[in-house]
Order: C-alpha cells, then sequence, then structure tokens
C-alpha cells in the first residue's frame, strides 16, 4: 500500500516531559501500525520549538476515523494531555 494522506499531530511540550511523551509514542507504535485501519507509518519529529507525530495512512477517510478511535481517544490523548502546554495543532494532508 501508498501512503495517500498524512496525520499531524503538533504538540508544545516541555522539555523535561519530552520522555514521557517518547514512552506514550514507543508504546502505541506497534498496535497503531497493526490494528488501526489504513495505518502505513508513524513518526516522531522533534524540535526545539516543538514535538509532532507524523502518520502515515493509506486514505484521508482513515486518517480522520483515527482520530475518533478508541486507542487515540482512550490511550494515546489521555497519555499525551498532561504534558501539553497547549492545544495540539492536528492537520491532515493529502498527497498530491
Amino acid at each position: 500500500m501508498k501512503v495517500n494522506a498524512y496525520l499531524e499531530i503538533t504538540m508544545k511540550i516541555d522539555n523535561n516531559n519530552r520522555q514521557a511523551a517518547a514512552k506514550v509514542y514507543t508504546d502505541y507504535r506497534g498496535p497503531f501500525l497493526k490494528t488501526i485501519k489504513g495505518a502505513l507509518t508513524k513518526d516522531l519529529l522533534i524540535r526545539d520549538e516543538d514535538v509532532q507525530v507524523l502518520h502515515g495512512f493509506d486514505s484521508v477517510e482513515n486518517a480522520n476515523a483515527y482520530l475518533s478511535s478508541e486507542m487515540f481517544k482512550n490511550d494515546v490523548f489521555v497519555g499525551l494531555q498532561p504534558l501539553w502546554n497547549a492545544d495540539p495543532e492536528v492537520k491532515i494532508y493529502i498527497i498530491a
């Protein structure tokens, strides 16, 4: 399968909380790739000003559906929310 859409979640997280954020990423990367419909890739991108998780999907529909999934709402969101300095920025891109 080919990546046709990206879900990008950008989070403002203090340096002292980044290890905890990386643990959430690591804990759910495998289950995400194995169980979420259309999930193809998941990468953690770190900059001085923020942390991004870039998810590759086979379709925009599956990228949107992940945001409503039990894994996202009950596990990933719950694990990351206490680490945020502000609400995350969520964007979905279509590959042209």
